[in-house]
């Protein structure tokens, strides 16, 4: 972590992926490091904020007192030129200098969704796995087999 290294969580909703990403954020407060955990689209909504307001790049390093920034659910981002713009500029400004752990939904072939762009998608995913620990997350909803239990083992959900 202290060279910038990152851990990508892909998988299908429900599989853990934010519980794992806040047990990984929680484990390393208690070691006194600090780390920011939001999701992908209040990161945006504050970088499009800082942007307006013409401090995009005051806001990127105000960012930089988290040694881990943790991205829940990136894959949920809007998908505007400037949002995507807003998301390469952070995944850029923290290259190996700050950790990031991101989860998702979408595999590397379908995050021209999340960037809209094929270059900037390259050029994203060229630094996310530049040094990266990736977890592929499968089987079987943790919350829909809950609601089975619950519900019964008709198949059914109420």
């Amino acid at each position: 972590m202290r060279q910038g290294h990152n851990i990508l969580l892909f998988g299908a909703s429900g599989l853990g992926k934010t519980h794992i990403a806040a047990a990984l954020g929680y484990a390393l407060i208690e070691q006194s490091v600090r780390v920011k955990f939001t999701t992908g689209t209040a990161m945006v909504q504050h970088l499009q904020k800082a942007r307006e307001g013409l401090g995009l790049e005051d806001a990127l390093k105000k960012l930089d007192k988290y040694e881990l920034l943790i991205l829940d659910d990136i894959g949920y981002v809007k998908k505007s030129d400037s949002e995507s713009q807003v998301l390469f500029e952070l995944i850029a400004h923290r290259y190996e200098r700050n950790s990031l752990v991101i989860t998702t939904n979408q595999v590397f072939s379908e995050w021209d969704s999340i960037f809209g762009d094929n270059m900037m998608t390259v050029a994203v995913i060229d630094r996310l796995v530049h040094h990266v620990e990736i977890y592929q997350l499968e089987g079987e909803s943790y919350r829909r087999k809950e609601a089975m239990k619950i519900n019964g083992k008709s198949g059914q959900l109420n």
